[in-house]
């Protein structure tokens, strides 16, 4: 089954309700099919324990039976810390943990560089700073140990054991239009291509759903 990296935006109310202009109860059934089409899909999922449109997703995805949904943390991180994040990753959802696995990504500076490589492919709910970034990075990381940097090659595995990018299926990335003011960067989705992935845009929880269902994993 594919596993599926979720980015988005952490202020839902300034990136969803005041910058996009949707009503919350808009915002949060799109939230509910997000979550209703990765559980049906049987897919698992991967995000940052924080507040914001991942975590909400994961909570009813996982409400709605959710296989598996790991958690990427700079457990080792000492310039920020995760003292913000110990709230979010010991939640329960009907009374089990939301996060069935913690995935060790030492500091926070490689935690926003290879967020997206734990998954075989990326969901976009929102192009916010920190979601940009990790997409931009996930792709660079993945190019370099893809070998598409011919001076340098690197091993995935010494990047870390769950790293699956590329691994199993072409590392894409699914656009949600809903919580997106326009299309990705015209730059970035062509370095995405030219890396053999494709971008794939869906304007419903259905048509994610589709395509979920529809990755060869």
């Amino acid at each position: 089954m594919a596993r599926i990296s979720l980015i988005g935006a952490g202020d839902i109310r300034f990136h969803y309700l005041d910058m996009l202009g949707m009503m919350e109860y808009s915002f949060y059934r799109h939230v509910n099919g997000i979550a209703k089409a990765l559980q049906e899909s049987g897919s698992e999922i991967v995000l940052l324990p924080d507040r914001g449109v991942s975590l909400e997703v994961a909570m009813k995805y996982k409400e709605f039976g959710g296989k598996k949904a790991y958690g990427t943390v700079p457990t080792s991180d000492s310039d920020f810390g995760i003292k913000h994040l110990k709230q979010y990753m010991e939640m329960e959802v009907l009374g089990n943990r939301l996060f069935d696995e913690i995935i060790d990504t030492e500091t926070w500076y490689k935690q926003d560089l290879t967020h997206c490589i734990y998954g075989d492919a990326v969901l976009m709910l929102g192009n916010s700073l920190g979601s940009l970034g990790e997409l931009a990075y996930g792709y660079y990381i993945y190019k370099l140990f893809s070998g598409r940097k011919p001076e340098l090659k690197v091993d995935m595995e010494k990047i870390s054991e769950h790293a699956r990018a590329g691994k199993f299926i072409p590392f894409s990335t699914i656009v949600y239009e809903p919580f997106m003011k326009q299309k990705l960067n015209f730059e970035i989705e062509k370095y995405i291509e030219k890396l053999n992935g494709k971008v794939y845009y869906v304007s419903s929880s259905e048509e994610l759903g589709q395509v979920l269902k529809e990755m060869p994993l």
